[in-house]
């Protein structure tokens, strides 16, 4: 049987539960020597504690693997280095940075904080950019490494989570970025929109009629990471991984355009634009009624 990571080192934030746990123990399972990452906060990212991270340690040790565990803040451009810099004190490399990493502070727009927003963004977002940023700088100099972000399919949008889908889709441009700029060096930049059963889902008032576990979810991510994915070229992509199905997403491009004879004036843009260039519908637009009646009466289909 092969060993997809042997002799690889891989840190993963956010590893304490759902997921995150989930990847450490592929990857440790695989032959990567893993570096556990989480500061072992709630759902909201509030009482934070470090035994999560160390009993995936734990864990991995009780069945003949090497892991560590950094219980670091990955907001944090300290954190995000320490979790890197102890890869290499312990293990003398690091081959891929997998950022998990999340909370919620459910919200409508016009009612969220600045507090609410800050929190949010800086723990997935700037979360993703502290390891990519430590990790790309070692991972050019080796000359080879990957970089996975975590993504959700609310970087669509979200009635109730502008905070959240807006790091969200960051993060896919900032994955997307990291590829073209670390091609050269070898190194691959993908993104994971998980549909699974976490912490999170379990508070989504709509059924997620395709929804898996949390394994399904780090067997492709231990996939991205191996030298199989690096041999297939395999890089800037976003990828859904839901129970029995994977499915890649488009990248982004034009669909429909139009050309002015002359300089556009709004009347003329009021003639051409519906017709012509149209839109392309928001998905998630022919769902709001159902969602707000399920979210009304309390639904928690997927806990």
């Amino acid at each position: 049987m092969v060993n997809f990571l042997a002799g690889k080192v891989v840190a993963v934030t956010g590893a304490g539960r759902g997921i995150g746990r989930a990847v450490a123990l592929a990857c440790a399972a695989e032959g990567a020597r893993v570096v556990v990452n989480d500061y072992g906060v709630s759902v909201t990212g509030d009482e934070p504690t470090s035994e999560v991270a160390t009993a995936v340690v734990k864990e991995i040790e009780a069945v003949g693997g090497e892991a560590v565990a950094v219980a670091d803040d990955v907001s944090t451009m300290a954190g995000g280095r320490r979790i890197v810099d102890t890869a290499l004190a312990r293990y003398g490399r690091i081959d891929g940075a997998v950022c998990v990493a999340g909370i919620l502070r459910e919200r409508m727009l016009f009612n969220m904080t600045e507090q609410e927003w800050d929190a949010v963004v800086a723990t997935h977002l700037k979360g993703t950019f502290t390891v990519f940023r430590a990790a790309s700088e070692v991972m050019r100099r080796q000359r080879g490494g990957a970089l996975i972000g975590f993504t959700s399919g609310n970087h669509q949008g979200s009635v109730s989570q502008a905070n959240y889908a807006a790091a969200k889709g960051g993060i896919i441009s900032l994955v997307r970025s990291a590829a073209l700029g670390l091609h050269k060096y070898g190194v691959t930049a993908n993104c994971v929109a998980p549909v699974a059963r976490t912490r999170m889902s379990a508070n989504v008032p709509m059924e997620l009629k395709e929804i898996g576990e949390p394994e399904d979810v780090a067997a492709l991510v231990v996939y991205l990471l191996s030298e199989r994915a690096r041999q297939e070229g395999i890089t800037g992509q976003v990828y859904t991984v839901a129970g029995p199905k994977i499915a890649v997403w488009a990248q982004p491009r034009e669909l429909r355009a139009a050309y002015a004879e002359g300089t556009w004036t709004p009347e003329r843009i009021a003639g051409i634009l519906p017709g012509t260039v149209g839109t392309d519908p928001m998905p998630m637009l022919d769902k709001l009624g159902a969602m707000a009646d399920a979210a009304a009466a309390g639904e928690r289909p997927n806990a």
